[in-house]
């Protein structure tokens, strides 16, 4: 396995005295480090909504192993989460990429709608052949990966007060990818913690069908996230389909597409959705863009607070997606975003 920028026996060091107040216990996992709970996170609900927060928030910071992760959590002051799938991964096993992943797919999205430039046609031959020796390394670190180090990232999480309710792996999607790896994706989900695993709703209902299948047998569900493709009865085909299929909305990318029914949404399909990323954005009139939270379209503190009126069950995710002032932090955005939602909860 290679090495993340910052090594375990580097980040125990840094983390010896965080300024969320989480100190380290001296017995240790697998050399994985072992905290006490970090008693000044948020509580597990406020008034009854579990306020988390999605990984890929930190998606732009240098560091993505899961133990620099945790520590943004904490950073964050949140103690649930939705956890992205690289971010697990690579602490069981998974070789990392030696190109960049999203160039590569950028160039792939491009390749797909024929307006590739001359010298990216040739960035993207360069980079297939990279990806196909990749694949052939995950092939075999495949036929001696295990599960149960999934059990040891579970609770370095949880030891630190932190929760994983969602998991977002990388093996749902395609509808390529075997059922031997979309097993293995569910069980490491259960395995963390989370009711449910999330993913892009799949353009073909027959991959849906597939995934609630599996995710029966699994005995964990699969909530389905959308962007501006979003619309009130979008779910209706995959719910209908299996009692373990769901929904993973996100508010902000509804407002985005121009939808206007999103308090009606949520009160007819509360029992089905799971969870709900939570990011501000402006409606098409306005530009769509991503906005710091309270400066957008998005109705935020009235959802919320409908959530909390009802006890609706369903976790309330921020996610970070506006552009970073030059003058703050993305982990001091993030906390501006919980505190904004916390307070709509506490009002």
């Amino acid at each position: 396995m290679k090495k993340n920028k910052t090594s375990r026996r580097k980040f125990i060091k840094n983390l010896a005295c965080l300024s969320t107040g989480v100190s380290i216990a001296t017995n240790k996992l697998w050399g994985i480090p072992n905290y006490l709970p970090n008693m000044s996170l948020i509580k597990k609900t406020i008034n009854g909504v579990q306020l988390g927060l999605i990984t890929y928030s930190f998606r732009a910071l240098k560091d993505q192993s899961a133990e620099a992760t945790l520590q943004y959590i904490l950073d964050c002051g949140v103690n649930s989460i939705e956890l992205m799938g690289k971010t697990a991964e690579s602490f069981v096993g998974l070789p990392e990429t030696s190109f960049d992943q999203g160039i590569f797919n950028l160039l792939l999205r491009k390749e797909r709608k024929n307006i590739l430039s001359k010298v990216e046609e040739k960035e993207l031959v360069e980079l297939k052949k990279q990806q196909k020796s990749y694949d052939k390394e995950i092939k075999d670190w495949k036929k001696k990966r295990s599960i149960d180090r999934f059990k040891d990232l579970r609770k370095m999480y949880n030891s630190a007060g932190v929760d994983i309710y969602a998991f977002k792996p990388n093996y749902l999607l395609r509808k390529g990818n075997s059922d031997a790896d979309i097993n293995y994706a569910m069980q490491a989900g259960k395995i963390l913690g989370a009711s449910h695993v999330t993913l892009e709703l799949p353009e073909d209902s027959n991959h849906s069908l597939r995934l609630g299948r599996l995710a029966e047998k699994n005995g964990i569900k699969v909530a389905y996230h959308g962007h501006e493709q979003q619309h009130a009865h979008w779910w209706d085909i995959a719910l209908k389909q299996s009692s373990h299929n769901a929904m993973n909305l996100d508010l902000g990318h509804y407002v985005a597409a121009g939808n206007t029914d999103a308090i009606e949404l949520i009160e007819k399909q509360h029992l089905n959705i799971l969870s709900m990323h939570v990011k501000d954005r402006q409606n098409p009139k306005n530009g769509k863009k991503n906005m710091p939270f309270g400066q957008g379209d998005t109705p935020i503190k009235e959802v919320l607070k409908m959530m909390r009126d009802n006890s609706y069950k369903f976790s309330a995710t921020v996610e970070y997606e506006y552009e970073t002032p030059k003058d703050s932090s993305i982990i001091e955005e993030i906390r501006k975003s919980i505190e904004y939602c916390k307070n709509a909860l506490e009002s």
